[in-house]
């Protein structure tokens, strides 16, 4: 499940900059590439390893995010007798990343990229990422080609994954495409795309697999004004994640056949979170049938509506534990990634999370009937713990990044009332979390008898534009 990119052109305030300043300071995020790094990538991007086959011939195009140029995934969608071929190719950082070289030791040290307002801290430096492996329109680059056969209820009945010479045609945005999705004017590609997307959704939910769909906090910029807003994820992005869903899933069932490779798991839930998830559905006032599974209710939820917005926050914690377990020659006891509900591996973003780069490698020499590269299975028990580190980092990275730019857009009204919903409380230390409709902000209230999910009036009572900590209080009456 993807995480949140911000990313904007605009310059940072000041007060901004600098909070952000030290946010990277207190967890060590890198700073720019050391000079050897850059020089190994720029040799690397014009010196490839190229693979034999050519496939610039299929027609793949790209779906991200308008401002993106990390390009990991290109798709390629047709009709296969009364079903689909699903041909996705993923960047081939191999072709261009020695195992040893400084590139490399400067990846396990960064893990993933990360992403702040103005400033990204890629995993790769641009040369690759955003140049020669990335995959641009127009440009040839090599890339793993996964093809994914599926039946007419979109299920995946055979996967073979090598490599290959691809071009991409176009560049498309996230926002476009869904346009001309509803103007009627998507082209073959789109229109196989939805389709086969609403076939992986409902397949999804029969297995009782779940994707938690909470707006997410984006900072909108324009020359003279910040602040935050609240974002839906369109159709569109629904549909594209499923072909990295179906993807993942088969290169998890070819590690686990072959029992060697590295999956992201997810431990089920225990009886006593989905009890306590129960408890809270009950006190807002919201219907679970004592027959509803856990999948289906979370997919009954709406959540522009306050309450209910409140019992999906409630609800990421079952989403909580998700880490990585590399095996080679015996499988893990719980491959199964319990939101999934069925075995998955990251195998589709390698330019901008390390991990994938192995499950890639690890899956063509499967399919090519070789043995694992010795330095792809050496490096194998190391990536789990690596991983786990980047993201803790990443995530604290995020979400110090938003709880700044909240800071800074509040500070001016210090003291003013606000009304917004309750999502989280803690009755034993008078503690709870606060969403704003507007600007979009969670933050921490002080109050007695918080009640979760109300409505209520609360006054802004602290806004320090360096630390990142806001607070409201409601006040005695």
């Amino acid at each position: 499940m993807p995480s949140r990119h911000l990313s904007l052109r605009n310059s940072e305030p000041p007060v901004l900059a600098e909070g952000l300043r030290r946010l990277r300071a207190s967890l060590g995020v890198p700073g720019g590439f050391p000079a050897d790094v850059l020089a190994e990538a720029e040799e690397a991007a014009r010196r490839p390893v190229l693979p034999e086959r050519d496939c610039t011939d299929i027609e793949f195009v790209t779906l991200d995010p308008e401002e993106s140029m990390d390009l990991d995934q290109a798709f390629h969608l047709s009709r296969r007798g009364d079903g689909y071929l699903l041909r996705y190719a993923i960047a081939d950082v191999a072709a261009f990343v020695t195992a040893g070289g400084r590139v490399d030791e400067e990846a396990h040290v960064r893990g993933e990229t990360l992403y702040a307002p103005t400033k990204r801290t890629p995993l790769h430096p641009a040369a690759l990422s955003e140049g020669a492996a990335s995959l641009l329109p127009g440009h040839d680059a090599p890339a793993l080609i996964w093809e994914l056969a599926l039946d007419s209820s979109g299920e995946t009945v055979d996967t073979k994954v090598s490599r290959g010479m691809v071009r991409s045609r176009a560049k498309l945005s996230y926002t476009g495409a869904q346009a001309d999705l509803d103007a009627g004017r998507g082209g073959e590609q789109l229109e196989l795309l939805r389709t086969v997307g609403q076939l992986r959704m409902e397949i999804e939910a029969a297995r009782g697999g779940v994707s938690l769909s909470v707006p997410e906090q984006e900072i909108v910029a324009t020359d003279w004004h910040w602040t935050l807003a609240f974002r839906a994820a369109l159709p569109i992005e629904d549909w594209n994640a499923q072909l990295s869903l179906a993807t993942g899933m088969a290169a998890a069932a070819l590690m686990l056949e072959a029992k060697v490779g590295i999956l992201r798991t997810l431990p089920p839930a225990r009886d006593s979170s989905l009890a306590k998830l129960r408890r809270t559905a009950a006190a807002l006032g919201i219907k679970w049938p004592v027959g509803m599974a856990y999948p289906e209710f979370l997919r009954s939820l709406d959540a522009s509506v306050p309450v209910e917005a409140a019992m999906l926050n409630a609800c990421t914690l079952l989403f909580r534990g998700a880490g990585y377990q590399a095996f080679n020659g015996s499988v893990p006891e719980l491959p199964e990634h319990a939101a999934i509900a069925a075995p998955y591996a990251h195998a589709t973003a390698p330019l901008r999370r390390l991990v994938d780069r192995y499950t890639g490698e690890t899956c063509v020499a499967i399919c090519a009937g070789r043995p694992v590269p010795e330095w792809t299975a050496a490096a194998l028990p190391d990536l789990p713990p690596l991983m786990a580190e980047s993201g803790r980092r990443a995530k604290k990275y995020e979400h110090g990044t938003v709880d700044l730019v909240e800071a800074m857009v509040l500070a001016p009204s210090l003291g003013r009332t606000f009304t917004g919903t309750v999502l989280e409380v803690d009755p034993e230390d008078d503690y709870g979390v606060l969403q704003l409709p507007d600007p979009a902000v969670e933050a921490k209230i002080r109050g007695s008898e918080l009640v979760l999910g109300e409505q209520i009036s609360a006054t802004l009572v602290a806004a320090d534009l360096l630390a990142g900590k806001v607070e409201f209080r409601v006040l005695p009456t």
